[in-house]
């Protein structure tokens, strides 16, 4: 078996073959189109029959690559970059290049053999791409509404609206009347920002009820876990592309930061808070368990009985959210082996 890392970049890659004890065997560095993939497949053919492809985990910058190596029947696990720069400090070649971090994702999946698997994108991508296109629209109209109370408090006071009432389009229909008689710079500036907010409130309402739509579809049993909502259940679906990837509800645990980390030595044991994983599953985790704190009976009972052993409310809100961890792997678990149509 030889491991072929990849340090993947966005005009070259460059990739390091390696034995099973972790020597380097060959080194190449290749550019990014198809035709230059279909030549690295060649190269590594020529140094091994069985292999492993290891790239660090970026697919903005490796999404061609692996499309192109799993067509060809390649199999592929994807590093994450805490992963390599364990490696890479444990080397000993000093520095940081090309070939260096290629040889580091090689020995970090050598070193750890259930790391998630690459496959061919789905319909996971896809969620991910209208949730992450949301965000952006959000935090767009969230610039934009604070630059328009600042026109309208110069304006007039009595002008300005209650926190979060621009997000709602009779607020700023209300609003654009207000202002159809106001004159100079400042009020056409406020026009202006007000109808691109209106436009964007649309296109965020649009994405949302699409979302929601496909969600219902993907994940009945995602949405039925208390307090994941729609845009929640799409944020784990996008981010978790695919449970199956995962050998174990452990393994899920330990990629999405809710698995704690052994702080002790000595005879009491103790763990913390992870900061690991992926952080946007993690907060959409935080999320659920938020809401299951203040209304989920079973959740209230679990604190409460944390607290009452000692445990403060973080570390209680820890345990919470890492059974949650395995609510949520299960579910989608459910979801995966139930048949469902095609939501497009």
């Amino acid at each position: 078996m030889v491991i072929i890392g990849i340090d993947a970049h966005k005009r070259s890659h460059t990739v390091v073959a390696v034995d099973e004890q972790g020597r380097q065997l060959a080194q190449r560095t290749t550019g990014t189109t198809s035709s230059d993939h279909f030549a690295l497949l060649a190269w590594a053919a020529s140094h091994a029959t069985e292999r492993l492809w290891a790239v660090e985990d970026c697919r903005h910058l490796s999404r061609r690559l692996e499309r192109d190596l799993l067509a060809a029947g390649e199999r592929i696990v994807r590093v994450p970059p805490k992963l390599m720069a364990n490696a890479r400090a444990a080397a000993r070649s000093f520095g940081k290049s090309d070939p260096i971090d290629a040889l580091a994702v090689a020995r970090a999946a050598l070193r750890e053999p259930h790391l998630p698997a690459a496959r061919l994108d789905g319909q996971d991508r896809e969620l991910r791409l209208l949730i992450d296109h949301r965000e952006d629209l959000v935090g767009e109209r969230t610039r934009i509404i604070s630059r328009l109370r600042w026109h309208l408090h110069e304006l007039d006071p009595s002008l300005e609206t209650a926190v979060r009432s621009l997000t709602h389009l009779r607020n700023l229909d209300t609003l654009a009347a207000k202002l159809t008689d106001a004159t100079g710079t400042v009020a056409r500036l406020a026009r202006e920002l007000t109808d691109r907010c209106r436009q964007l409130t649309v296109k965020i309402n649009e994405l949302e009820q699409e979302l929601i739509t496909l969600v219902s579809t993907l994940a009945p049993s995602l949405l039925a876990i208390h307090g994941c909502g729609p845009l929640t259940a799409a944020k784990i679906l996008g981010e978790t592309a695919g449970i199956d990837r995962f050998h174990s509800n452990h393994a899920y645990a330990r990629h999405n930061g809710t698995a704690p980390l052994p702080v002790w030595s000595s005879n009491r044991q103790r763990h913390r808070l992870s900061r690991t994983g992926n952080r946007q599953l993690n907060t959409a985790l935080h999320r659920i368990a938020l809401t299951q704190a203040r209304t989920h009976p079973a959740a209230k009972t679990m604190i409460a009985r944390r607290r009452a052993q000692g445990d403060g409310g973080l570390e209680a809100l820890r345990v919470l959210k890492r059974r949650l961890s395995d609510v949520v792997y299960r579910a989608l678990l459910a979801d995966l082996q139930t048949p469902h149509t095609n939501a497009t």
